[in-house]
C-alpha cells in the first residue's frame, strides 16, 4: 500500500538529513504505529506519505514514495485526497463549519457528490463513529475525544484507503483515548483501511496495533511487529521498561500479558512509604498557601463547568489536576493565571487577586504554559525567542538558551536554533515554551498538558526539572491526562468531575482508587498499590 524506496529528506538551513536512504513497506489493512524521539521526523514521515512534502512544505527529497500505485512526486496531495485521509494533532483547528453533521459532509459537498450519496455516507459514518447523538452539536462544544472522532469521521466519509493520524490521543483522557483507539481498531478490521499513527504514549496503543515503524536516533527506519521492536527500541512504555529491568525473557506488551509473566508478590506499601500530599501540608499552620480559591464558579460559554470550588495550594507542592475532557481543567488554570476573570468567587495568588498583580510581577512570578505552546511565540527564530525571553525577564544573556539546551541537548538545539518556532515539532515547541517560562524561575509554574509531543526521555528530564523547582519552593500546578507522568511527578492530585472537586489527596491515594486513571504498574500489582517502575523494581528485588 505504501512503499518508501531509498528516501532521503533534508530541510533548508539544516546540516543533517531527517531521513537518509530509507526503505520500507506498509501493507494494506495494517494498523501501524510510528514511534521515535521528539523531533526525530515522525510528522515529516506522515507528510511524506500524503505528499505534503515536498509539494507544500519545502525540503529536498530524493528517492521515491509510492502510495496505492501513485508516486507522490507525480501526484499532488489534492489528487490523493480520495486515497488518504489525515487527522492532525489539533483536530478543532481543522474544522471549517459550526455543526458536527455539516463538518462531516463538507468534503463531500466540495466534491459536488449527489445529495443521496452524501446522505448515505454521512449516516454510515455517524453510526460507525458513534456520533449520531452529536450530529446537531456545535463543534466548539465538543470534548477532546468527541472532536477527535468527528475529525476521523470527516476523513472516513471520503472512503479513503489510508488514514494518517498525528498524536491522536495526546489531548485525550484515558477513557476517551481508549474509545478513539478502539474505533480505529474496528475500522482496520471491519473496513480493511490502513491506519498509520504517530504517538508518544505507547502504553495506550500497543494492544491495538499490528506493526511498528521505528525511527531510531540515527534516522534509520525499522519496521516490525510490536514484540520485535520493543526488544530493541530505546523508546518503551513502563510495562516494557519494567520487564527489561527484571530480566524477563518474554517482553509483555499489555497489562494482561504482564500479569502472567511478572513475578507475583504480596507486599503492600507501608504508611511510611506513602508519597505525596496526603493531609500533611494541610496540617502545617505556618505554611502560607500560594493559591487560595473560595467558592469559585467558572463558565465556558453558556455552560457552568465549575461550581463553588474551594481549594488551597501550597509552595513546594506539585499538584496535578485530572478528569475527563471538558470538565474545566484548562479553564481553571487560566483563571488562576489571571488570563480570564472568575465568574463568581475569589482567587488569591501570592496573597493577591490575579487582576491586582501588575503585568511585570505576573511575568516574573507566574509562569503559564498553555496547551498550544505556539501562543507564546512571536519572533522569527528560536534564537530570537530565547534572546527576547532573557530581555523580558531581566536575565543574563543566554540564560534561556542554556535552559533550552538542558532540555534538548547541544546537538538538537543546534538543529533548531535558526528555525522558525512554528516550524518545530509539537514536542520541540513545548520544550521551547518550558525553557522560556522556567528560565526566570517563577514562584508559581502552571502547565496545561505539558507532555503533549514529548517522548519518554524528554518526559523524564521534564520530571527532574519540575521536581527541582518544587524543592526550591516553587508551586507547580499542572493539568494532565498523562497518568504515567502524574504517577512519577505529582505529590497531590485533584480530580474534577461534573463541576466539582470529587477527589483531593496524595497521588497514590487518588490514582490507585481509579481504574481508568491508574498507571500501568498499579494495574499489574493492584494489591501492592505501586505506581511506578522504580517502586516495582524495589518491591520485587527486595521482597
Amino acid at each position: 500500500m505504501i512503499h518508501f524506496r531509498n528516501v532521503s529528506l533534508i530541510y533548508p538551513n539544516s546540516d543533517t538529513t531527517v531521513f537518509e536512504n530509507v526503505s520500507f513497506d506498509i501493507g494494506e489493512g495494517e494498523f501501524a504505529l510510528l514511534i521515535g524521539s521528539t523531533g526525530i521526523g515522525k510528522s515529516s514521515a506522515l507528510k511524506l506519505m500524503n505528499g505534503l512534502i515536498p509539494h507544500h512544505t519545502g525540503g529536498i527529497l530524493s528517492g521515491d514514495i509510492e502510495v496505492a500505485g501513485n508516486s507522490t512526486r507525480a501526484v499532488k496531495p489534492g489528487e490523493l485526497a480520495h486515497l488518504i485521509g489525515i487527522v492532525g494533532q489539533n483536530p478543532k483547528n481543522g474544522f471549517v463549519t459550526d455543526i458536527v453533521e455539516e463538518e462531516i459532509a463538507f468534503a463531500l459537498e466540495a466534491l459536488a457528490l449527489p445529495q443521496d450519496v452524501m446522505r448515505k455516507r454521512v449516516e454510515e459514518v455517524l453510526d460507525l463513529m458513534a456520533l449520531t447523538a452529536l450530529r446537531g452539536r456545535s463543534v466548539g462544544t465538543l470534548s477532546g475525544g468527541q472532536a477527535q472522532r468527528v475529525a476521523i469521521a470527516s476523513a472516513l466519509v471520503l472512503e479513503p484507503k489510508i488514514i494518517l493520524l498525528d498524536e491522536p490521543t495526546s489531548a485525550l483522557d484515558p477513557i476517551a483515548a481508549d474509545e478513539v483507539l478502539s474505533t480505529l481498531h474496528r475500522i482496520v478490521h471491519d473496513l480493511g483501511i490502513t491506519v498509520i499513527m504517530a504517538e508518544h504514549r505507547i502504553e495506550r496503543v500497543l494492544q491495538f496495533i499490528d506493526q511498528i515503524i521505528y525511527i531510531n536516533a540515527q534516522g534509520e527506519v525499522i519496521v516490525g511487529d510490536p514484540a520485535e521492536i520493543m526488544k530493541i527500541s530505546n523508546i518503551a512504555p513502563p510495562v516494557v521498561e519494567a520487564a527489561r529491568a527484571l530480566g524477563l525473557s518474554e517482553i509483555p506488551l499489555t497489562i494482561r500479558q504482564a500479569r502472567k509473566v511478572f513475578p507475583r508478590v504480596g507486599q503492600r506499601v507501608s504508611p511510611g512509604v506513602e508519597s505525596g500530599f496526603g493531609s500533611d501540608s494541610k496540617d502545617v499552620p505556618s505554611l502560607t498557601c500560594s493559591i487560595e480559591i473560595k467558592k469559585l464558579s467558572l463558565s465556558y460559554g453558556d455552560d457552568l463547568i465549575i461550581r463553588e470550588l474551594n481549594l488551597e495550594i501550597f509552595p513546594g507542592q506539585i499538584t496535578a489536576i485530572m478528569g475527563r475532557n471538558g470538565v474545566g481543567k484548562s479553564t481553571l488554570l487560566r483563571a488562576i493565571a489571571g488570563i480570564i476573570s472568575p465568574g463568581e468567587g475569589n482567587i488569591k495568588v501570592l496573597g493577591s487577586g490575579p487582576e491586582q498583580i501588575s503585568p511585570e510581577v505576573r511575568r516574573s512570578s507566574i509562569g503559564f504554559i498553555p496547551q498550544n505552546p505556539s501562543d507564546l511565540f512571536y519572533n522569527e527564530s528560536v534564537n530570537l525567542e530565547c534572546t527576547s525571553a532573557d530581555q523580558d525577564s531581566d536575565l543574563s544573556p543566554g540564560e534561556t538558551k542554556r535552559a533550552l539546551e538542558n532540555l534538548l541537548g547541544e546537538k538538537d538545539l543546534g538543529e533548531i536554533i535558526s528555525r522558525h518556532p512554528r516550524d518545530l515539532s509539537e514536542g520541540q515547541k513545548l520544550l521551547l515554551a518550558i525553557a522560556i517560562t522556567s528560565a526566570s524561575v517563577p514562584r508559581i509554574l502552571i502547565l496545561d498538558e505539558p507532555t503533549r509531543g514529548l517522548d519518554y526521555q524528554s518526559k523524564t528530564l521534564l520530571i527532574e526539572i519540575l521536581k527541582g523547582f518544587a524543592s526550591d519552593g516553587v508551586t507547580v500546578l499542572l493539568a494532565s491526562h498523562d497518568v504515567e507522568l502524574v504517577a512519577e511527578l505529582a505529590t497531590r492530585v485533584l480530580f474534577l468531575a461534573d463541576g466539582e472537586l470529587v477527589s483531593d489527596g496524595s497521588t497514590r491515594e487518588v490514582l490507585t482508587a481509579s481504574l481508568p486513571f491508574a498507571p500501568q504498574m498499579t494495574k499489574i500489582y493492584p494489591e501492592s498499590r505501586w505506581l511506578t517502575v522504580r517502586e516495582v523494581l524495589e518491591g520485587v528485588i527486595h521482597r
